[in-house]
């Protein structure tokens, strides 16, 4: 897959008007897989099974929906090991492999929400930018920072409250995407709440980070939907 994922025109983002179900339950259809490690000869990075969508155990990279999409609902359903693990979603994604971590994986530039152990709901800003209330107490920084998506930026924003249901059981969780608004919703508690973000519209994209996640779900309403 290219780096960077935009058509030389501007890209017409999808607007929802009924529910879409990104993930069909069958297949990979609507989705690209972009390995950032580069290993052609590791095992695949997400298969389905029973219906689910999985992210294999050791892997990291990106699956990447062939459309971009704004002014959405995204609802998720989704399951850590019962020892805890590491997953995202990330969202607003335009190009690949722009941030390299010291894990030594590649980020596209995004939004990332974490559905990491004890992390669920925190934000990582990747190359692109965006705000919450308090910005002191809820995106820490070293002396010198600046709030930012780039390396050496505080780009880290701490979720508002706990809400994960404990590792191994299902986990549901509503983001809210308006305009240059993130709000994000985790077994019906709120979760985050982020505004002026750099941009309002990209693909999707589902992390392997290292660990099984599955998903049962993965589905788009329009904002007015009742969730």
């Amino acid at each position: 897959m290219a780096s960077d994922i935009r058509s030389a025109s501007v890209e017409i983002a999808v607007e929802p008007d009924r529910r879409l179900d990104l993930f069909n339950g069958t297949d990979l259809s609507g989705w690209s897989v972009d390995d950032s490690f580069d290993n052609p000869d590791g095992p695949p990075l997400f298969r389905v099974e029973g219906g689910c969508l999985v992210t294999t155990k050791d892997t990291y990279g990106h699956l990447v929906s062939d459309r971009s999409y704004r002014n959405y609902l995204l609802e998720i359903e989704y399951r850590l090991p019962e020892t805890g693990g590491n997953g995202s979603i990330l969202l607003h994604v335009s190009k690949l492999r722009t941030l390299r971590t010291g894990s030594e994986n590649h980020f596209p530039q995004s939004i990332e929400i974490k559905l990491r152990t004890n992390d669920a709901g925190d934000i990582y800003c990747i190359r692109e930018n965006i705000a919450v209330a308090d910005m002191e107490r809820l995106r820490p920084r070293e002396p010198g920072q600046k709030w930012g998506g780039d390396e050496e930026d505080a780009r880290h924003i701490v979720k508002l409250q706990n809400a994960e249901n404990p590792a191994g059981a299902w986990n549901r969780m509503v983001i809210r995407v308006a305009d240059k608004t993130i709000r994000i919703w985790l077994n019906g508690t709120l979760v985050a709440d982020a505004f002026d973000c750099t941009t309002d519209q990209g693909r999707i994209s589902v992390q392997a980070g290292g660990d099984e996640v599955v998903f049962r779900a993965v589905r788009l309403h329009p904002l007015d939907a009742d969730l």
